[in-house]
């Protein structure tokens, strides 16, 4: 029985890797495609190679992605910044509104604002 669910754990282990592999090929793959299709006309940039394009995916996702696995962290942080806003008075809102325009510019307006406003 236990050897049993070694091996089912090995073979799992081992589609998975085959399904990793698979992906970073193609997605290689198209990173190359890409690159060589667009960069050189527009900006006259070299060809890269399959292992450069690898490795331009690995640098965007270290870069943008960070190491947390996944590409969905984002909606945990709006999940709570909703419940934030929810808590917070119309005067809190309206004033946490003019430090988002300060440091980041003027944005339209939401429909619940038209509404408080009205």
């Amino acid at each position: 029985m236990i050897e049993k669910m070694i091996q089912n754990r090995v073979s799992r282990a081992v589609k998975i890797l085959m399904m990793v592999l698979i992906a970073s090929a193609l997605f290689g793959f198209v990173v190359m495609s890409l690159w060589n299709w667009l960069m050189p006309a527009l900006f006259g940039w070299r060809s890269i190679s399959f292992w450069q394009a690898l490795g331009l995916l690995l640098l965007t996702k270290l870069l943008f992605g960070g190491l947390r696995g996944g590409w969905s962290h984002g909606r945990h942080w709006r999940r709570g910044m909703r419940e934030r806003w929810e808590r917070m008075t119309p005067e809190q809102r309206e004033k946490m509104r003019e430090r988002l325009q300060a440091c980041c510019g003027p944005f339209p307006a939401s429909a619940e604002t038209k509404t408080e406003k009205s």
